[in-house]
C-alpha cells in the first residue's frame, strides 16, 4: 500500500536503494483572454520606460560626438558649402544643439508612448476577438519537483 501511494504522488519508488526519481508534473493551459485594462497599463509603464532610454541614450550619443568633433567638422564643411558671397552658410552646430535635439527626442518619444499603449490595448480587443473564434492560445506548463 507505501509504495502505490507513493506512485499516486508522482514519484516513482525504485527497486533498489536509490533515491526516488521525481516526475515533472505538466499542465495544459489556454489563455482565453487578456484583460484590455491589464494590457493597457502594462504597456504604458513599458512604453514610458521605453521613452526615458530613448532619451537618455540620444542625450548620450550627442555628447559622445559632440567630443569626437563630428558637429564641428560636419558643421564647417557644410557651412562653406552652403555659403554665398554676401555671407556665412548655414550653421549646423546651432541647429543640432543639445537642447533642440533633446526637445525632438522627448516629442518623438511622447508619441511613441501613446502609439504603443493604443496599439497594445487594440491588440488586446483583437486577440479577444480572435480567441472567441479559435479558443485562445494553448500553452504547455511543466514543473520540476
Amino acid at each position: 500500500m507505501a509504495a502505490g501511494g507513493a506512485a499516486g504522488r508522482g514519484v516513482r519508488k525504485p527497486r533498489t536503494g536509490a533515491r526516488p526519481v521525481p516526475r515533472t508534473r505538466k499542465a495544459r493551459l489556454r489563455v482565453a483572454k487578456a484583460d484590455p485594462w491589464s494590457v493597457m497599463k502594462v504597456s504604458f509603464l513599458l512604453s514610458i520606460a521605453l521613452g526615458i532610454c530613448t532619451v537618455v541614450a540620444a542625450a548620450v550619443l550627442w555628447m559622445v560626438m559632440d567630443a569626437m568633433g563630428v558637429f564641428s567638422t560636419v558643421g564647417d564643411t557644410v557651412a562653406e558649402a552652403t555659403s554665398s558671397s554676401d555671407g556665412g552658410g548655414f550653421d549646423l552646430e546651432s541647429f543640432l544643439s543639445l537642447p533642440r535635439v533633446l526637445m525632438f527626442t522627448s516629442v518623438i518619444a511622447v508619441i511613441d508612448v501613446v502609439l504603443m499603449t493604443a496599439l497594445a490595448t487594440l491588440g488586446a480587443f483583437i486577440y479577444n476577438l480572435s480567441a472567441g473564434f479559435v479558443g485562445g492560445v494553448e500553452l504547455t506548463l511543466a514543473e520540476d519537483e
